[in-house]
Order: C-alpha cells, then sequence, then structure tokens
C-alpha cells in the first residue's frame, strides 16, 4: 500500500472517531495492509475502548516493536495489563514507560499528532499503584515521594490523595489514557490528497456598466467620443459603502471611548445625525460619534475629480465642540439604528487608582470619602474597612486619606478633572492575636524545590498558612516552605 493511501485510510478513520462511528473506524484501520507504529497504538486504543483486552494487548505489542521509544504505548500496554490483573507486567510497563521519559517532567505529543502530555508523575503514580497491587507498600511510597519530584500544580492533589492511600494500605484508581483521542495524520500532508484549482474561477471587480451587479460580464459597450457627459458615473467604491460622504475640516481629539479621532482632509461616511449635532460616522472600518459642525458633505464625481486637485486643510479656528445630551446617542451596526444612554462626565471628576492594577472611578466634584470609597469598594470587591487610599505611593503622614480627611484639600489636588491616588488593601481581622498551631512530622519530607520546606519524621513545625486542603506553609528548624499536608498533624493539646 502505497503511503498516499495510507495516509488516505489513516486520515477517514480518525474522522470516524470525531464522529463516534468507533465500529467504522476499527473496520478502515485493520484494513491498512502496514501499519506504523501510531496506528498500531490507535488500534489499540480502540480494542481498549470495546473492552477487547487480547486484542489490545497484540496491537501494542505491534507499536512497540516498530519504535521502542513511545513511551505511550508502553503507558497503554500497562494500563492494558492492569485491567488483566497481569500486576507484575503491567509494573514493568510502567516502568520502561517512565525510563522512556529519560528524567523529563513530561513529553508533549502534538508535534507527533497527538493531542495528549504524558507526565512522569502519572506514570509514578501508575508504578505505585500496581507495586501496592502486588503487596509491597513501602515500594509504592517511594514512588509516590519520587513523584512529588516531578509534580506540576494540577496534579499535586491526585499525588497526595495517593500518599494518603498508601498510609493506609488502601488500593487507588489509576491514571488513564482519555478516550477518543488518537494519534492523527499531518493537517498538511493531508491538505495534499485534495485536489486544487489554482487557477480559480474569473471574477469581476470592476466595471464600466452601470447595470453590472459585480457578477459575470457585460457585452463591449460601444465607445463614443464626444459622448453625452451630463452624468458621469460615480466610482464603484463609493456605491458599495453605506452613508454619506463628508470631508473633516477640523481635526477632533475623541474624550470617550464611543468617540472617533479624525483629523483634517479624512473622508467619513455619516450614517446617522443625531438632534445634539453628533454625527455616527464610518472611518477606515471603525465607526464612532463625531461633532457635525467639524464635517462639510462632499460631492464627489468623476467631473469634479479630474478638474479639481487635492485641496488644502483649512487654517481657520475649529468650532466649539457641541455639548452631548444625556439620553438619546446614534449606535447601532449594520443600518440599523439603536440607543444608549450616555451619561454626560463634563462635570465628573475622573479618578485613577493605582492598585496591583489600575483603574478609574468618575466622582462628583466635592465628594465625601464615603462615597469615594464606596465606588472603590465595588470596584475591587472588597470591603470598604480594608482599603486604604493615599495621594502617595506610601501612604503616611499628610498623604494617607481617611474618613477624617478634609477632602477639599485632596480634590485640590485635581487638574484638569483628573486626580491620582494609590490604593492598599489589608487583611481583616478582629484584633486578636491569633494563637500559634504546632505540627509535628509523621514523615520526612525533602524536596529540591527552593520554595519547598524539608523536614525529618518528629519535626515540629509552626503553622504559617494553609495555601489549599493539601499543602501548607510553615517554619521548622529557621526555614520557611510549603509542604504536604498528609505528612504532619497537629499537637495534642492545642
Amino acid at each position: 500500500m502505497s503511503f498516499v493511501d495510507t495516509l488516505r485510510q489513516w486520515d477517514e478513520a480518525t474522522t470516524c472517531v470525531d464522529r463516534k462511528d468507533l465500529s467504522e473506524a476499527l473496520r478502515i484501520f485493520l484494513s491498512i495492509r502496514d501499519p506504523n507504529s501510531k496506528i498500531c497504538f490507535d488500534i489499540g486504543c480502540l480494542h481498549l475502548l470495546n473492552q477487547d483486552l487480547d486484542a489490545a494487548e497484540k496491537a501494542f505489542d505491534c507499536s512497540i516493536r516498530k519504535d521502542e521509544h513511545l513511551a505511550v504505548a508502553f503507558f497503554q500496554r500497562g494500563i492494558t495489563f492492569y485491567r488483566k490483573k497481569r500486576y507484575e507486567e503491567c509494573l514493568a510497563d510502567f516502568q520502561q514507560s517512565f525510563k522512556a521519559l529519560r528524567g523529563n517532567q513530561l513529553i508533549d505529543y502534538k508535534a507527533l499528532g497527538l493531542r495528549y502530555k504524558l507526565y512522569a508523575c502519572e506514570v509514578l503514580h501508575n508504578m505505585a499503584l500496581a507495586e501496592a497491587q502486588l503487596g509491597h507498600w513501602e515500594k509504592a511510597h517511594e514512588n509516590l515521594v519520587k513523584a512529588l519530584n516531578y509534580k506540576t500544580d494540577t496534579k499535586l492533589s491526585m499525588i497526595d490523595r495517593a500518599l494518603g492511600y498508601t498510609l493506609k494500605q488502601k488500593l487507588f484508581k489509576p491514571v488513564e489514557f482519555p478516550t477518543n483521542v488518537l494519534f492523527k495524520p499531518n493537517k498538511h500532508y493531508v491538505a495534499e490528497l485534495e485536489k486544487k484549482d489554482y487557477l480559480g474561477k474569473a471574477k469581476v471587480v470592476a466595471s464600466v456598466v452601470p447595470q453590472d451587479a459585480f457578477s459575470g460580464f457585460a457585452p463591449l459597450q460601444p465607445q463614443v467620443e464626444d459622448g453625452p457627459t451630463s452624468n458621469p458615473k460615480e466610482p464603484e467604491v463609493l456605491r458599495a459603502l453605506a452613508g454619506e460622504p463628508h470631508t473633516v475640516l477640523f481635526e477632533f481629539v475623541p474624550e470617550t471611548s464611543d468617540e472617533l479621532a479624525v483629523v483634517p482632509g479624512n473622508i467619513v461616511f455619516v450614517l446617522q445625525r443625531g438632534a445634539d449635532n453628533w454625527a455616527s460616522v464610518i472611518f477606515n472600518e471603525r465607526r464612532g460619534l463625531v461633532p457635525y459642525n467639524y464635517l462639510e458633505r462632499l460631492e464627489i464625481s468623476l467631473a469634479s475629480k479630474q478638474s479639481e486637485g487635492i485641496s488644502q486643510p483649512p487654517n481657520r479656528e475649529p468650532p466649539t465642540r457641541p455639548e452631548r445630551k444625556p439620553g438619546l446617542t446614534p449606535s447601532g451596526s449594520s443600518g440599523d439604528v439603536q440607543r444608549k444612554v450616555v451619561q454626560s462626565t463634563d462635570n465628573s471628576y475622573i479618578v485613577k487608582v493605582r492598585y496591583t492594577f489600575n483603574f478609574a472611578v468618575s466622582v462628583a466634584p466635592g465628594s465625601a470619602y464615603e462615597i469615594l470609597i464606596e465606588k472603590i469598594s465595588r470596584k475591587l470587591k472588597i470591603s470598604s474597612a480594608s482599603i486604604t487610599l493615599s495621594l502617595t505611593a506610601e501612604a503616611t503622614g499628610e498623604s494617607a486619606i481617611n474618613a477624617n480627611t478634609e477632602m477639599e484639600s485632596v480634590w485640590s489636588h485635581a487638574s484638569g478633572g483628573h486626580i491620582t491616588l494609590w490604593c492598599k488593601t489589608k487583611e481583616q481581622t478582629d484584633g486578636k492575636q491569633e494563637k500559634e498551631i504546632h505540627l509535628v512530622a509523621i514523615h520526612s519530607y525533602e524536596s529540591s524545590n527552593a520554595e519547598d520546606l524539608n523536614f525529618q519524621q518528629g519535626d515540629t513545625i509552626i503553622l504559617l498558612s494553609r495555601v489549599n486542603q493539601d499543602w501548607f506553609e510553615g517554619q521548622s528548624n529557621g526555614n520557611t516552605g510549603i509542604f504536604p499536608a498528609a505528612f504532619v498533624e497537629e499537637v495534642n493539646g492545642q
């Protein structure tokens, strides 16, 4: 069978799997005469889904014979042996899979066409389970402790739960390969299987025939010299755009997000003109609001384009900015006109707040401290009692702002209706000093990670915080770090 035929059948089979037609996919896979290691792996996965363990074992044997470094094939055959309760062979395959990882934390098979990451800690997890099934609980515990050195944030809870089970000498569930995830052929190779029309079909993009609707061809028109020129045809580009063309007379700098920046000489298309002298326009495929008195209606024709050159921008002073009326303002898209309420900000102060991120709130001039702190509290979703405001980065002395601060002195720092404040938060407590919690290590814990806390069995640890239900932060022997909660217990009598 040629490579092209193999590629086509491989692609058809994986498409059937995506459609949940597993029987048809398996039939196509089995019809491939000389399958490679990836196709054999896919066949084994489908047999495993159908609970045909003997056929799955043979398929994974074939995959490993064709590629003895395919770690995921050893992993899947180990799962097959585990389901057949052949735990010694299962353990050997998981050990081979871990060896094929070559000390790496994971292997990402995406580049080979398999959307799966094989983690070393998951392989060690299943090795521990196989040891536990054989009654070797100490070796199972050693494998799980070793897995902590290859851990990732998403796999911590799984390893910790398994450690808890081994301490109680209870079995736990294996990590299994996801269903319906298979090796797929290279999409670039598959694309080359289809015939391509490199020339394509001819299409009219411009026409001198006014009745031409941009499709098909029109016959040649007679060319008459000195013919009628009273009604020259407008360029097709203008006929295709919505709105009336206007030229911009003065530069306009937007002050709100729904306004549009334009400069003299720009050509915009007015979609709607509001009663407040603001126009909804389109410029460079962007939509926004521009004062209508900044625009001038543009009459464009072929005759005028031929007789006139490029006009110079006007040198007179621009008109005053029209006042935005709260209420109805032109908006919307695709020719439809919607209405939205635009709040006027002419008489408001913009307070820029520097926190772990920057944000802004709008308040009335001379607002009381309670109004300002309430707006910031709602923005951060934090209690106002936990927020400290200041005029500088360090909230000390006169720069600190609280309920006793004269707000007139704060607002005096505003410039042009804008003011910048700094914000810090603190943990709320009830004013009582918390009692220290002492823990005792029931197992030794050693890790190569700098952020972990190493200790020996019997060491006393001061609990600093609970990171989550599986990890604590503590201090012991002058060192501070995190450690598994399953390795310690609270000292009695506290």
